[in-house]
């Protein structure tokens, strides 16, 4: 996975793509570089972060088209050679590239003994050589990239600049998306909205096997044999305000907090208490296509699959249809039987993910009836489905899933709730499920709270090399999402087995090097549960148990407790707890976070300093990158939430209250009452020293923007 970007306008390109590849960068982050044209092209390129490329961009590195590629290796190792763009030998064509070309040694050992030499040991360089030859022999560059892509197998989502056409960018997609953003005489395209919301609004989705020629008045899309196509835009609901940080040291960090809002999204206005069903519009089935489905069938991709898993079980306890999920992967590739009665469900946060679309793909081919739960507005697997539930959990900007995460296993208790009561389930049941629904926010809050003591657990448990997550049937998924977390963001080694199967082997390796993390929810397995734990004292192995209650000093050294819901739903809290474990684990070990920041207040004006680590080839030494810069409008608010210690719901109310939102916009947006966001609001008063909204306003903006000329004071998010 690799983040593109692409902008042609009259503005200097150079700062905005380096502002979206830093947006981008969770797509890809062992090398950068951009390209822009001016009389002829001009081109930087590093190994390392975004941080490291903005370095290196000399001040004068000027030109009103360019396109930029943050990159995740998968030909040829991270190298300042390797990274993209790639030109050709003349240096009249640029490449970016997101995805896999699989026939890149034919397409290499063809262009070599045609004499073309080769710079780079990727696959995306001989993309670059082909368009250049075929650009020669065409009128057009939209032609002369068709024509490569024809000798091109796999999946791939471009952008290419010719220097002698220094007013146009052709952008094509095939299993990898594009987006394009329509501006004020200006066009922008990139491989995720993210980077493009700060400018603009107005998106256009590419399908596979469209191209797009974009100019600084518009764009034109076409199909790989020429077709003209017509796109109308879509709005995106998102603002560059989600993609702050919000106070918070990290994304990730940020990500997790937001979940009780999440969460309070995904069920807003889906649950009726009149009948104690869900109202899901979007999945355009009737009660009595429903009711014809005998068994549902779930596919996504690492945490999506682990979050299909619970959804299985929630769809199996309460509507009683037989249900399992799947490795969209393997699905995919393994031909699979599709039947007419079974209801197919498709998972993905960024409803992009390429085996889950391809698999949505064989399964519509075939006629199968497939859902889709998706976060993005508009995404591919999103117009691919015949219907489906969108999360409303905003834009995730973290590479690993946490609200989402959340968010989806949420909308499949909906679904649950929706199939059961077209079945067999009771209104009685019903309505005990839709109270617990309700319940799910502020019991999130509450696990939130717990923050300093998972975070000591952390510590504590960090330095173990491996560590092992067992649970029982609920329980099992949820110790699967946690292995995963721990893995991907500490780096941790981490095992997953359910918690029955550790004597089947596994159990020879527990030790006191080897801890475990056991799930541990009060329902009619505890008693088994406690047993394994007993097991696992007994072979040495320390046990930090999540669950419900304190056990047995005897059975675990180290607990956290979680609120207890509906034993259905329990899983959905059990998961929350995980998500900062790993978090603080990665933060006790040192892992890569991203970029250190500081402020600094100086004659009435507060200051942002950023430290960048600068990576020097071929030694071992360190140097670090300091960048101090006036602070920008939308960082005032995380400044006064540091500067005056700032809880987290106090966090947000102020940045809402310097963004102009009345008490009742703000109660909405946080799904609280008008009388609790007053509370809060006194209390944000206190600490920082003001009476009023606007004295809590003057305090944020009038100190730093005093004897300045034309202030820029509003704030994003």
């Amino acid at each position: 996975m690799c983040g593109i970007v692409a902008y042609v306008g009259p503005k200097d390109a150079a700062p905005i793509l380096l502002e979206g590849l830093q947006r981008l960068e969770y797509r890809g982050y062992d090398s950068a570089g951009i390209v822009v044209a001016n009389k002829g092209l001009k081109l930087r390129k590093v190994k390392g972060r975004v941080a490291d490329l903005a370095a290196a961009v000399p001040a004068r590195f000027k030109g009103g088209l360019g396109i930029g590629h943050t990159r995740w290796a998968t030909h040829g190792v991270p190298s300042d050679v390797n990274a993209h763009p790639h030109l050709d030998g003349e240096g009249r064509i640029a490449v970016v590239h997101n995805g896999i070309i699989e026939n890149a040694d034919d397409l290499r050992t063809r262009l070599e003994a045609e004499g073309v030499v080769f710079a780079s040991e990727t696959d995306t360089e001989a993309l670059a050589h082909l368009i250049a030859r075929a650009v020669k022999e065409t009128d057009t560059l939209e032609e002369a990239v068709r024509k490569a892509l024809k000798s091109v197998v796999g999946t791939y989502g471009i952008a290419v600049i010719d220097a002698e056409r220094p007013d146009q960018v052709v952008v094509a997609r095939n299993g990898s998306p594009i987006v394009l953003g329509l501006g004020e005489k200006e066009m922008f395209a990139a491989s995720d909205v993210a980077a493009l919301v700060r400018y603009t609004r107005q998106v256009v989705h590419l399908e596979d096997g469209e191209l797009a020629v974009l100019r600084a008045d518009g764009f034109q899309t076409f199909t790989m044999d020429a077709r003209i196509t017509s796109k109308e835009p879509l709005t995106v609901d998102w603002d560059a305000g989600h993609y702050d940080t919000g106070g918070y040291e990290h994304y990730l960090l940020k990500e997790i907090c937001e979940q009780p809002e999440t969460v309070a999204r995904t069920l807003r206005g889906r649950i009726d208490d009149r009948f104690h069903v869900a109202h899901l519009g979007g999945l355009n089935l009737t009660p009595h296509e429903t009711r014809a489905f005998r068994r549902v069938k779930i596919i996504g991709c690492g945490s999506a699959y682990y979050s299909g898993q619970i959804g299985a079980q929630l769809i199996e306890e309460l509507s009683r249809i037989p249900a399992d999920a799947e490795p969209a992967s393997e699905f995919r590739y393994r031909n699979p039987v599709v039947e007419h009665d079974t209801l197919y469900i498709a998972i993905s946060q960024s409803g992009e993910t390429y085996d889950t679309l391809a698999a949505v793909q064989e399964l519509k081919r075939k006629g199968g009836r497939v859902l889709g739960i998706v976060n993005t507005v508009g995404s591919a697997i999103a117009r691919e489905c015949d219907g489906g539930i969108y999360l409303h959990a905003g834009p995730e900007v973290s590479v690993a899933s946490t609200k989402a995460f959340t968010s989806t296993v949420v909308a499949f208790a909906l679904l649950a709730l929706h199939f059961g009561r077209v079945h067999d389930l009771s209104p009685a049941d019903g309505r005990r499920i839709c109270e617990g629904l309700r319940r799910l926010p502020d019991q999130i809050e509450q696990i939130l709270k717990q923050d300093e003591h998972i975070a000591a657990l952390a510590r504590k448990y960090a330095v173990n090399p491996s560590m092992m997550f067992v649970g029982r049937v609920r329980g099992y998924p949820v110790a699967r999402e946690g292995a995963q977390k721990l893995k991907e963001i500490s780096y941790v080694h981490a095992e997953a087995y359910p918690a029955s199967e550790l004597k089947h082997g596994p159990l020879a390796l527990i030790g006191p090097e080897m801890p475990t993390v056991a799930i541990v929810p009060d329902d009619e397995l505890l008693d088994k549960n406690l047993t394994t734990l007993g097991e696992i004292r007994a072979r040495g192995g320390e046990v930090l148990m999540v669950g419900h209650r304190t056990p047995d000093p005897k059975l675990a050294e180290d607990v956290i407790v979680v609120p207890k819901n509906e034993t259905e739903l329990d899983p959905i809290l059990l998961t929350i707890p995980l998500q900062l474990f790993a978090y603080h684990a990665a933060v006790a070990l040192g892992r890569d976070t991203g970029t250190a920041r500081a402020r600094l207040q100086v004659h009435g004006r507060w200051l942002m300093l950023h430290g960048f680590p600068l990576r020097q080839p071929n030694t071992a030494e360190s140097k670090i990158a300091l960048v101090i810069e006036p602070v920008q409008s939308a960082d005032l608010a995380p400044i006064i939430i540091k500067a005056y210690q700032l809880g987290r719901r106090e966090q947000q109310i102020t940045r809402m209250v310097a963004s102009g939102l009345s008490t009742a916009e703000i109660a909405a947006r946080l799904c609280l009452s008008t009388h609790t966001v007053r509370d809060y609001l006194k209390q944000v008063f206190e600490k920082v020293e003001v009476s009023t909204r606007s004295g809590l306003v003057a305090k944020i903006f009038a100190d730093h923007y005093r004897n300045m000329p034309s202030p820029d004071l509003p704030i994003e998010g």
